[in-house]
């Protein structure tokens, strides 16, 4: 089983970046699941969401204590300890922020991570000049695509297309494909991960 949990701010689309994370794992013939955790989802407030992806019937229904993949989809939320409760020391961390990782202020984190396993993105920018929203939640979704190889890009396209038919659509699919294409430009360790989802 490959879990990943989300944090972001209410209004950045973090449950429904589950949701079509889980609805791309679906298309590619896996079980999948994905909620919310209960608490504020008003504008601003801290947001948490999670997914799990599975060869076989997931029958856990509880939060995600030990993610094999963290999205953190505001940086500010990067200097809350508990963001990075659990995460497996050989897990994948992906955040959104136009800096250098290691100017983050993370190094503890950093350092327990293998190389290639931590990116940063600037997705809100990348947002904004594909979809003309600050709406990170799809262009994360696709640097996830290339970071961890979880679920395939091309799933991830038919996720986000049938929750966002026609142009806005469009618009978030290009995003997520100029993330992805950023991603692997990097190099990471995608086929661990992948390996680690399709043999569970």
């Amino acid at each position: 089983m490959f879990q990943v949990r989300i944090h972001g701010r209410g209004g950045q689309g973090v449950v429904t970046a589950a949701e079509m994370l889980s609805v791309a794992a679906f298309l590619e013939g896996r079980s999948a699941q994905a909620f919310p955790s209960f608490g504020s989802e008003r504008m601003g407030a801290p947001v948490m969401a999670f997914c799990r992806i599975d060869t076989r019937e997931i029958r856990l229904r509880e939060p995600i204590a030990d993610p094999d993949a963290l999205i953190v989809q505001d940086p500010t939320l990067l200097y809350q300890a508990s963001v990075f409760e659990g995460l497996s020391p050989e897990g994948f961390l992906l955040v959104n922020s136009g800096r250098d990782p290691e100017s983050l202020g993370i190094g503890e984190v950093l350092a327990r991570l293998p190389a290639g396993h931590m990116v940063a993105v600037p997705a809100t920018e990348l947002a904004l000049e594909h979809v003309g929203r600050p709406l990170p939640n799809a262009v994360l979704l696709g640097a996830f695509c290339a970071l961890t190889g979880a679920v395939g890009l091309e799933s991830l396209a038919k996720a986000i297309r049938d929750r966002f038919p026609g142009d806005v659509g469009e618009r978030n699919v290009g995003a997520a494909r100029a993330a992805f294409e950023l991603v692997a430009s990097k190099g990471s360790g995608m086929e661990g991960a992948a390996r680690h989802v399709q043999t569970a």
